[in-house]
């Protein structure tokens, strides 16, 4: 568990030159990963409509957006979307829908068959769950299910107020009883301090994770943090980087949110060099993201190979 003297040791490492940060969590990365790769992609199946009040959410019913909003899709769509991200490279697909519990759960359970039959790996993010959901995810094959803390522990309640930081946690050690994989991230320059920003990594290393996406907050007009641009930036985006590939040596970090606009390529490419080894490729859930043909360009440039 994490403890005042980490939080306080691994604060300072933002006092660190960039250079010699990434220098470190470099040879970390390739001590455990090698020169190794993964993608993933996602379909959004269900859009908007959202009870949460997720300040940085488009998808929130109490806030107004220019989102076009849908129901849960077809298990026709899924596959097709499926087929298409395993054709780019990518060897996991999500289904990610909005709202606080699952929604259309039963037709949930199919589509994550139809994804593990066409050969990639399953993965979920479909909201908070109970104990009879989380043992029919195991038994449908799920491979990952995928939940954010989003942001500290200390700083969750300036972010929302409609379900707990508590709940987050609690949803995450529940599909680990079962034996299911987690990928458990966060979203970065929505006010936080580099402190918090640290007490987020160590919250995850202790969850025991296999996965972390790296989100950079895009400022959606119409909700509360329309204006937070100027809350992180790009050099604290390496460095926090950098320092969650220090305090999780093991876990695969994964660009996910809000790169296109956060960091420039040349900044990508420094991010991949401070520990960053996935990629969810494609569009985003309600934004626009960066083409397969481009990441492929940049992990070839950069020496890397993707997993099979």
């Amino acid at each position: 568990m994490m403890t005042l003297d980490e939080k306080t040791k691994y604060s300072k490492l933002y006092d660190l030159p960039l250079n010699e940060l990434i220098n470190q969590a470099s040879q970390l990365t390739e001590k455990t990963f090698g020169n190794k790769f993964e993608f993933c992609s996602l379909i959004s199946a269900k859009t908007g409509k959202c009870e949460e009040n997720c300040k940085y959410c488009a998808q929130s019913s109490h806030y107004r957006t220019n989102i076009d909003s849908h129901p849960i899709v077809s298990i026709e769509n899924v596959k097709t979307a499926a087929k298409c991200a395993k054709n780019n490279g990518a060897t996991r697909f999500a289904i990610v829908t909005s709202g606080k519990t699952p929604q259309d759960f039963d037709k949930i359970l199919e589509m994550i068959k139809e994804i593990n039959n066409l050969g990639l790996k399953s993965c979920a993010s479909i909201g908070i769950l109970n104990e009879e959901q989380a043992k029919a995810l195991k038994e449908a094959g799920l491979i990952r299910f995928h939940h954010n803390i989003n942001t500290a522990k200390s700083y969750y309640d300036s972010i929302c107020t409609t379900h707990t930081y508590q709940d987050r946690i609690n949803t995450v050690k529940l599909v680990q009883k079962y034996g299911i994989e987690v990928c458990c991230g966060v979203i970065l320059g929505m006010g936080e301090t580099k402190e918090q920003r640290v007490e987020m990594a160590l919250a995850i290393r202790d969850l025991g994770v296999e996965s972390a996406p790296i989100n950079f907050l895009d400022p959606i007009e119409g909700t509360p943090f329309e204006n937070y641009f100027d809350k992180i930036t790009s050099e604290e985006i390496l460095k926090t980087l950098a320092i969650f590939r220090i305090i999780m040596p093991k876990v695969v970090l994964r660009y996910a949110g809000g790169r296109l606009k956060r960091l420039s390529k040349k900044e990508q490419e420094l991010g991949i060099k401070a520990g960053v080894n996935s990629i969810l490729i494609g569009n985003m859930l309600t934004t626009i993201g960066i083409t397969p043909e481009e990441d492929i360009e940049t992990i070839t440039k950069l020496g890397k190979i993707l997993y099979d």
